[in-house]
């Protein structure tokens, strides 16, 4: 197993999905955590059952989009944990219905940037500075296939998620000099409610499994091991790479 005792986290959108994966792995690495989320829902069942790996587990209701939100959540952070080693950005959103470039509201793609893009570079902003103070960080960034090959009648998402590839790509040199390495896992289809409305159908099924060559989608686990990976001390030469774990669908780097 790897190790990461000793160390702490800060994970946003930790309550579902990918997110809420990643914090209990962490957790099970030795991790202390703190994890946003948007809802209180399901946050309450994450932070239980990732406490008994027996490491601190906060939860802090946040939306990384507003800067005020994500510079009070790094604070949180700090505060509760008394620094931040590894950041995680993985909140996010993708639209369900299709949304034709023509018929694509200004609005929603505001709302696609300021969730996807802003966010991810909200608490990085805020979270840099204690790093470099600190002489040394993680930061793992979460884009998607989409942001590789584009996704038709989705292509705001898209657009963040490649927009957050590039991101990466800069302040990974920017920030070598620090010792901070910053790097990109990009999934594939996963298991998640976010992606429930296409999966949970059959046709959607089919359609979504006939694109991957493993045959099927991953479930939430799969892309919190490569984000360990990437936090980890097994990944101390890599920076600015993109960690593909999409069952063989987009097979570029």
């Amino acid at each position: 197993m790897i190790s990461l005792a000793g160390k702490a986290a800060l994970i946003t959108g930790g309550s579902r999905g990918i997110g809420a994966a990643t914090v209990k792995l962490f957790a099970e690495a030795g991790a202390d955590v703190v994890f946003s989320y948007y809802s209180n829902r399901e946050a309450a069942a994450v932070e239980q059952e990732a406490r008994k790996r027996g490491t601190r587990i906060e939860s802090c209701k946040s939306d990384p989009g507003k800067m005020p939100d994500a510079k009070k959540l790094v604070e949180f952070a700090r505060e509760r944990l008394g620094r931040v080693d590894i950041l995680v950005a993985n909140a996010g959103i993708w639209n369900e219905r299709e949304a034709p470039i023509e018929k694509l509201r200004e609005e929603d793609w505001d709302e696609m940037v300021r969730v996807n893009l802003k966010g991810v570079y909200s608490v990085i902003h805020y979270a840099v500075p204690h790093m470099i103070e600190q002489q040394g960080g993680r930061i793992v960034a979460i884009s998607s296939t989409a942001g590789q090959r584009g996704e038709a009648f989705h292509t705001h998402y898209a657009a963040t998620k490649g927009a957050i590839i590039s991101f990466v790509k800069g302040l990974s040199t920017e920030l070598a000099r620090h010792n901070i390495l910053v790097n990109c896992v990009a999934p594939g289809w996963v298991d998640t409610d976010m992606s429930s409305p296409v999966l949970k159908t059959k046709r959607g099924a089919k359609a979504v499994t006939a694109s991957i060559p493993l045959n099927r989608v991953a479930n939430p686990s799969e892309i919190a091991g490569p984000i360990l990976f990437a936090a980890s001390d097994l990944a101390t030469f890599v920076t600015g790479e993109v960690i593909n774990v999409n069952g063989g669908s987009v097979l570029c780097g």
